[in-house]
């Protein structure tokens, strides 16, 4: 029976687990990032692949830092064939990554070369891209620059999110991996190397681009609210103060009011961007406030601002 270590973290991670255990793999271990305090409770909470793993009764491990930590010699010890991680969040030292007997491979949400790094998903919604997929590749010291073994794309819809992407690749990597295993369990040489003169970089995104800014187009802002949704959220500078939104769309006419100002505050609530874009705003969350719909916010906070306010700073 093929032995094998996995390594992931989120959500994304946890159908590809399930899988290589349902098809009687032998797991080994499953290594996962630390419990971590979440919300304004500090609630401690455990990794989605952690909770997966105790109710397979998979042996878990949780360092804070893989490379310096005791639990990096044991996984070595344990000479596994393969090595697969899907979204774990740390890099991987090289001699553990060389312990793997046959591989150790990637599920990377990304069409590689294309978007290295630990936001790939987000980068495809945010610049706009009409197609996104999966990578499995082989695992090397440099950040997801090994070879393919295999690759899939799919189509971005309209009014997909980064939550309904991430969902969506996870079960296309999941399918993706099954398929593509006992191909590399049998040929573990047969694979494609990148080609390093497409590689793009999607590096984990800053406080900054949370920011939706209106020097952008109503289009390029409505790109950058539906990346950052669920997490961690992009929002405009209202009065000095954050206000987040959720859900928007690109209104079909155009304005000749600066950008940042109210175009439309009945039934609908609409804001001018650059190159006289619109953007109607559809589920908001002002500071200090729940999340509502635009009907709710309309109705209350909303009042306040006119056609021809010029509420968003820069």
């Amino acid at each position: 029976m093929t032995s094998i270590i996995f390594l992931g973290t989120p959500k994304f991670a946890v159908p590809i687990l399930k899988a290589i255990a349902d098809e009687k793999y032998e797991i080994k271990a499953v290594v996962t990032q630390p419990d971590k305090k979440v919300g304004r409770k500090q609630k401690v909470t455990e990794s989605p692949v952690k909770v997966l793993a105790q109710k397979l009764n998979l042996p878990v491990f949780q360092p804070a830092h893989l490379a310096k930590s005791e639990e990096l010699k044991q996984l070595i010890a344990m000479q596994a064939d393969l090595i697969i991680t899907a979204a774990y969040g740390q890099f991987l030292p090289s001699k553990f990554l060389q312990s793997a007997r046959i591989a150790a491979v990637n599920v990377h949400g990304s069409l590689l070369p294309k978007y290295r790094g630990g936001a790939p998903i987000q980068y495809a919604l945010i610049n706009g891209d009409k197609q996104t997929g999966v990578t499995i590749m082989e695992m090397v010291k440099q950040m997801d620059a090994g070879a393919i073994y295999a690759q899939k794309a799919i189509d971005i819809q309209k009014n997909d999110t980064g939550g309904t992407v991430f969902e969506k690749l996870s079960f296309l990597g999941r399918d993706l991996l099954l398929q593509t295993l006992p191909q590399i369990i049998a040929d573990p040489q047969k694979k494609t190397a990148q080609d390093e003169t497409k590689v793009v970089f999607s590096p984990n995104i800053s406080k900054e681009q949370e920011q939706i800014k209106i020097s952008m187009t109503a289009t390029e802002a409505n790109n950058l609210i539906r990346g950052l949704n669920p997490a961690p959220g992009a929002y405009l500078l209202v009065d000095n103060k954050r206000f987040k939104v959720w859900r928007a769309e690109v209104a079909p006419e155009t304005t000749t009011l600066p950008a940042g100002t109210v175009v439309a505050n009945k039934k609908r609530f609409a804001i001018s961007f650059a190159n006289h874009t619109v953007l109607n705003l559809l589920e908001v969350q002002p500071a200090g406030k729940k999340k509502m719909t635009v009907k709710s916010f309309l109705n209350g906070q909303g009042k306040s601002f006119a056609i021809g306010d010029k509420i968003v700073g820069s």
